[in-house]
């Protein structure tokens, strides 16, 4: 119930633009010692700031609908997809973060392939579903329309009793400076939690996000193993993921 009202709250914040900690109360219903609890949590984030008398939005997360975010780059995405797909090998243990090219990664991958998926996409979800050798876990507790993923804070117990061998994330937009980053404060609390206990992390990025960064970065870009994108790339970065041995895979 917390974690529900915790994404209700940010997401009128940035609806409305600013909110008084009176209007808050009566709009959810708790008293003011419990709103303020849940505005210091999410002013941990940085996405709101405190004003005289209650909160500002600082951002405008601006989420594209993710039907509507699926058709842009749509074939970039699919040959991305289908090249991290091959880099999975039986018996692995692996995330696949929630997004427009992570979606289509069980895609690619043999009827018959024994692996274990952790996510947190409904799509993900039911794609595994369909493999009767991949067994499946999921993560989250409150369902994100937005993004058709169940997102949930506080999960750093839940996530350090896997062993994940390889994450498959996705971003918002990647940058040498700010890293990798996305929009979503409750998805940012799992990626940035994930990619600390995974053994590989494959960036699944099209070169649309490249030079780019959103609020919320929840990894260094030099913390990537591989990075799978669709054409090649300015040798800036080229340079940069040389220099720190990150591999590059280049779907044609």
């Amino acid at each position: 119930m917390k974690t529900k009202r915790l994404v209700k709250i940010e997401e009128y914040i940035h609806t409305k633009g600013s909110a008084t900690l009176d209007e808050l109360c009566d709009y959810f219903g708790v008293s003011k010692n419990t709103i303020r609890r849940d505005i210091n949590i999410i002013l941990q984030d940085g996405s709101i700031e405190k004003v005289y008398g209650g909160v500002k939005s600082v951002v405008n997360y601006g989420l594209t609908p993710f039907e509507h975010r699926n058709i842009v780059h749509a074939t970039a995405k699919e040959r991305i997809a289908q090249l991290a797909a091959a880099q999975i090998k039986p018996g692995d243990f692996i995330f696949i973060d929630s997004g427009t090219t992570t979606r289509s990664i069980i895609d690619y991958l043999p009827n018959d392939i024994n692996i274990t998926v952790l996510t947190n996409n409904l799509d993900i979800m039911n794609a595994c579903a369909l493999h009767p050798n991949i067994a499946l876990l999921s993560l989250g507790s409150h369902y994100k329309r937005e993004t058709r993923s169940f997102v949930g804070l506080h999960m750093e117990a839940k996530l350090s009793q896997y062993n994940i061998s390889k994450a498959f994330m996705a971003a918002t937009a990647v940058s040498i400076h700010s890293g990798v980053t996305n929009s979503d404060l409750m998805e940012h609390e799992i990626k940035k939690n994930l990619v600390q206990i995974a053994d590989e992390i494959f960036l699944l990025v099209d070169d649309s996000k490249f030079e780019k960064a959103t609020l919320l970065t929840y990894m260094p870009l030099a913390d990537v193993s591989t990075v799978v994108t669709n054409n090649p790339i300015d040798n800036t970065y080229r340079d940069f993921f040389e220099e720190q041995q990150i591999k590059l895979l280049i779907a044609e």
